[in-house]
């Protein structure tokens, strides 16, 4: 079943290398969307449906946090699956985060294998 991800991080670099571990964790996509900030994913999300989210928590304009309570608004959101991938540890803010709609939490740093144990559920 095609699948579509989108990675949310301000940081370029980051961008890539969430996508170079993903790769190596031999989950395959069939089309894959990069956004700075949560104000330009909501952008996205909002022209058309993605499977899964993979988004930073710290970032300038709209933070992950604020994006997942949004994206959760939206009609064409309802599906989307939004993993939290962050430095940020604090089980209080994972629970905050997982209560407004984040359906999985990945803490950096992360390996091939965190992205296959958090996304394979979501692949079928």
């Amino acid at each position: 079943m095609a699948k579509t991800l989108m990675i949310v991080d301000d940081s370029a670099t980051m961008r890539k290398i969430i996508m170079r571990t993903v790769r190596m964790s031999g989950l395959e996509f069939d089309s894959t969307e990069e956004a700075g900030n949560g104000a330009e994913a909501l952008e996205k999300l909002k022209a058309g449906p993605v499977d899964i989210v993979l988004c930073d928590i710290n970032m300038p304009e709209m933070s992950g946090t604020e994006m997942v309570k949004q994206a959760r608004q939206l009609p064409n959101c309802k599906e989307t699956k939004i993993i939290m991938v962050s430095t940020e540890s604090s089980q209080d803010l994972i629970n905050s985060v997982m209560a407004d709609g984040a359906n999985g939490y990945i803490t950096k740093p992360f390996t091939p294998e965190k992205f296959q144990e958090k996304l394979s559920p979501f692949m079928s």
